[in-house]
């Protein structure tokens, strides 16, 4: 049996938040990126203090890599690893964007209305994730 009208299944909810936040996080970029003083740190290799090396940019893949990951993830996985990848990875990126506004130059408006939109969206995502009963549990049949 499908979803009950006007409810959406939770695999389909939590890989719909994923790519929420990660357009958030890639258009926060983009703006970031607009800003001249960031375009000329770029060019000159540190931007906030922070050397944009090789290390720099394979830590910084590695640490987006979670998010793209969390969306197939969270549309193929079973009920019980699907439910603990989404809180470890909410809560993961969570912190990460929290520690985000204390490195390199203070956070500019932009930067911090995005990051409270993807601070507020991965702790939603755990949150919900570590709620998250299987269907049988719910009372769904499948």
């Amino acid at each position: 049996m499908s979803e009950p009208k006007g409810k959406t299944d939770a695999k389909t909810l939590l890989s719909t938040l994923w790519v929420f936040i990660t357009a958030n996080y890639i258009f926060c970029d983009v703006l970031s990126n607009m800003e001249s003083g960031v375009l000329k740190s770029y060019l000159d290799g540190k931007v906030g203090g922070i050397d944009v090396n090789q290390r720099f940019l394979l830590g910084s893949a590695i640490m987006m890599e979670i998010p793209f990951a969390m969306i197939l993830l969270s549309r193929i996985l079973g009920h019980k690893a699907n439910r603990w990848a989404n809180v470890v990875a909410g809560a993961i990126m969570a912190v990460i964007q929290v520690g985000s506004m204390f490195f390199g130059t203070p956070p500019t408006a932009h930067y911090i209305f995005y990051s409270i939109a993807e601070i507020g969206c991965a702790l939603f995502i755990a949150w919900y994730a570590l709620r998250w009963k299987p269907a049988a549990a719910a009372g769904i049949t499948v």
